[in-house]
């Protein structure tokens, strides 16, 4: 099934010069990571997210907000890439794509061997001490709150450490923003892969590539609003197609096609 869509992709992004990805939730829930939107199994599914995800929260009652991540924290520390990521750093290791941009917290880009990565909504890396600014690595504080479930609070200032990512009412990292919007209007191709292309101001950005004649491929297992104004849609697992997709484009230049 979807043959003649892959093989639609694929002529599409051999000749690519300066392709993009555009990555959501959906590229990471072969992963195991749930996405925001499904009805049961979404992460809004049991919670108003102006109330556990926002800014406003987190300064007021961050423990609401860690309550509300843990679970999410607890998976995403165990999670691995799957066949959709690692296909995308391989085209990226082909010369076929310049850059990911995605929309996830979840580093599973950069695990599969990514190299050029926008993270518009921020990542688990990092953790940022919401009263003197002091950058700590994630990694320990995440493991002593997984164990704990406890607020983590900076050493040096006493103030509550939050992850460095983007909670509803805050920007978006700028510097961020601006790469990842330069990226989009330079490419030729833009592949759009598990994003329900709702959430502004990240959603906008393959208008971006469309408005500047980039082609857009869409890989997503619901339909999105730009589904009529691209080549290829596709609506199937990103981790079943783009191995596909991948595999098709290696065969052809194994046979000089």
């Amino acid at each position: 099934m979807w043959d003649q869509q892959i093989q639609d992709a694929a002529h599409l992004l051999r000749p690519a010069r300066s392709g993009v990805a555009f990555t959501g939730a959906g590229i990471s829930t072969p992963s195991g990571i749930p996405d925001f939107r499904s009805p049961h199994s979404g992460i809004w599914a049991n919670a108003d997210p102006l109330a556990v995800a926002s800014i406003f929260t987190f300064r007021h009652n961050p423990q609401a907000f860690y309550n509300w991540i843990y679970p999410i924290a607890e998976i995403t520390t165990h999670a691995l890439p799957n066949p959709a990521h690692y296909a995308l750093a391989a085209l990226e290791s082909q010369g076929r794509i310049k850059a990911v941009i995605t929309q996830n917290i979840d580093m599973l880009h950069t695990r599969a061997g990514s190299q050029t990565i926008y993270e518009l909504h921020g990542h688990l890396r990092e953790a940022t001490c919401v009263n003197c600014f002091t950058i700590f690595p994630a990694e320990p504080i995440i493991r002593k709150f997984l164990d704990d479930r406890l607020v983590p609070y900076c050493t040096n200032c006493g103030g509550v450490i939050k992850p460095n990512v983007i909670l509803f009412g805050e920007q978006l990292p700028a510097q961020t923003l601006l790469a990842a919007q330069d990226a989009a209007r330079k490419c030729d191709v833009m592949i759009v892969i598990g994003s329900s292309l709702e959430v502004a101001p990240a959603s906008e950005i393959p208008m971006l590539a469309l408005r500047r004649g980039a082609k857009l491929i869409i890989v997503n297992l619901e339909p999105t609003h730009l589904d009529p104004l691209a080549s290829v849609v596709i609506h199937a697992d990103a981790a079943d197609i783009l191995p596909r997709v991948l595999k098709l484009m290696e065969d052809t230049v194994h046979h000089g096609g």
